[in-house]
């Protein structure tokens, strides 16, 4: 039995595209509160880099973004279901209400991150020890994500002000 690899973007030309042109494309989308979403879902945005990006919304699904660069980045809302984001970069990125269930974190470096209310359910976070100055404030995780977490918090958030381990509810 062989199984397919993650979709890639193809532009009208056929060469495989990464990044924002598969979101800047329109991709998958649909028309949600007057404002549109983009929708990668299963697609392969392997070191890409979305320095400063404006994506409010975007939903990542099932999508492998190994090694990005969301630095910076409005992620308000945006969904990493199920996604691999091993060794992604998300310093001072606005991860509010992201959704991270069952998302792969390992290794990723969220220092800065304001993720207040994200969910987070069965992620992954084995390896994930930069998280200086982030804001977890009603985070929705598991208990032994947060005892995990509570180990190497540190920090105050530069944006909200809010003590990492104060948000965690760390002991």
């Amino acid at each position: 039995l062989a199984l397919a690899g993650p979709a890639h973007a193809v532009d009208a030309s056929g060469q495989v595209q990464k990044g924002a042109a598969k979101i800047a494309g329109g991709g998958a989308s649909t028309l949600q509160s007057g404002r549109v979403i983009a929708i990668t879902r299963g697609v392969n945005l392997d070191d890409t880099d979305w320095t400063g990006k404006d994506l409010k919304g975007v939903a990542f699904q099932q999508s492998v973004l190994r090694n990005c660069n969301f630095r910076g980045v409005n992620l308000f809302s945006a969904s990493f279901f199920d996604a691999d984001l091993a060794g992604s970069k998300f310093n001072d990125a606005n991860m509010k209400l992201v959704n991270l269930e069952m998302a792969d974190l390992s290794n990723a470096d969220l220092r800065g991150a304001d993720l207040t209310q994200a969910y987070m359910a069965g992620a992954v976070i084995k390896d994930l020890k930069l998280i200086d100055d982030t804001d977890w404030t009603d985070v929705d995780m598991r208990k032994d994500q947060r005892s995990a977490l509570c180990a190497i918090a540190a920090g105050k958030n530069p944006r909200t002000g809010v003590d990492t381990r104060e948000s965690l509810m760390c002991p």
